[in-house]
């Protein structure tokens, strides 16, 4: 088993580490460099509770730490729910020196986050990832955000956290469909940036699916360090960070359009890279082979590869309300090759309506 493993976030005076490796949650005190005496609120759902809560809570050695138990799943991903964490830091009355911690997947991330963002203008926190899709992205970078009927992630903000720790052995609980789902946003990386690293998981998908420590230890790193780079070279999302985007335009619409909680974000993420590996075909960006390439290695890890059946229209509408649409332009992450994207909105507006019509009945 690889040994433990560290990297920086590089941002200046907000740079902070991840680390990654197994039996962090064991190591007491942890936590403690990042806290620095301040009121701590552990914010986690019910399914957790009994399998890693207690050894979160050790993790630092401050005498004021509270628990706050939220819903699962994209579903409680609302303004509601952002709301029971402001009721829990006004009932136990935490003021601008503590710290939030969420230990979860990405919805218990990005809310926790949003809450810090907005808590008396702005706390810490600390990002304790227990999903393979949060380890591998929406834990890095400092994106938080709640959803709205209209949209996914519509309300949010930018926002770092301390620390990022990922300990691999939380990976052990993870049904099978949530592996899969963070195997998606692994293949995206590939896909828009290392074509080593996607021809290594064609051939090593056998083992990650088996749940191999070393290989899911090493997609975990390398994800890791190619979205580092990323963000440390376009924090806000004003240039290259919007590569990151690569098949979400696609897959939040099919969030949004099957109702949210009924595909898992990574499976929507698989569906829309096909989607989008196909409509940079369409346009003359991509060749067959590797429209097929992605397509199979998509199917290798039992992901869809393509969109649940609803009207083409609602499809685009619900595309048009992405939070990377410009001026009413619809910009994609398409695909030049396997390892080469790129953000566009240079393609004629009759190409996508007709693409969608075809991927769909109406």
């Amino acid at each position: 088993m690889n040994k433990n493993f560290f990297l920086n976030v590089e941002l200046g005076a907000r740079s902070y580490p991840i680390l990654i490796g197994s039996g962090l949650l064991r190591e007491a005190g942890l936590l403690d460099p990042y806290v620095n005496g301040r009121d701590v609120l552990i914010v986690t759902n019910d399914q957790l509770v009994p399998l890693y809560l207690q050894a979160a809570e050790q993790l630092t050695s401050k005498s004021r730490v509270q628990t706050l138990v939220l819903p699962e799943g994209e579903s409680a991903k609302t303004l509601d729910t952002l709301n029971l964490i402001f009721d829990a830091l006004v009932e136990h009355r935490y003021g601008r020196d503590c710290v939030l911690i969420a230990l979860g997947g990405g919805v218990i991330g990005d809310i926790t986050g949003f809450a810090a963002a907005s808590w008396q203008r702005g706390v810490d926190f600390i990002q304790i990832p227990t999903t393979l899709l949060a380890q591998v992205d929406s834990s890095v970078g400092g994106k938080t955000a709640v959803n709205h009927p209209g949209g996914k992630n519509l309300i949010g903000a930018f926002h770092q956290p301390l620390c990022v720790v990922s300990d691999m052995d939380t990976l052990h609980s993870l049904p099978e469909r949530e592996l899969g789902a963070g195997l998606a946003e692994v293949i995206k990386y590939g896909l828009l940036g290392d074509a080593e690293f996607f021809g290594w998981l064609e051939q090593e998908y056998a083992g990650l699916l088996q749940q191999d420590k070393e290989r899911l230890q090493h997609v975990v790193r390398r994800s890791c360090e190619l979205k580092a780079q990323i963000v440390a070279a376009d924090e806000r999302e004003h240039g290259r960070r919007a590569l990151l985007n690569l098949g979400h335009t696609f897959g939040h619409a099919i969030e949004r359009c099957a109702g949210y909680g009924e595909w898992l974000h990574g499976e929507a993420v698989a569906a829309g890279m096909c989607m989008a590996a196909a409509f940079s075909e369409r346009i003359g960006w991509l060749d067959a082979a590797s429209v097929e390439r992605t397509r199979a290695l998509v199917s290798a890890f039992g992901l869809p590869v393509a969109p649940p059946q609803v009207s083409p229209t609602d499809f685009l509408a619900a595309m048009s309300l992405d939070k990377k649409v410009i001026a009413g332009q619809i910009r994609l992450v398409l695909l030049r090759g396997i390892g080469r994207a790129e953000v566009t909105a240079d393609y004629a507006e009759h190409e996508l309506v007709q693409f969608l019509s075809e991927q769909f009945v109406s």
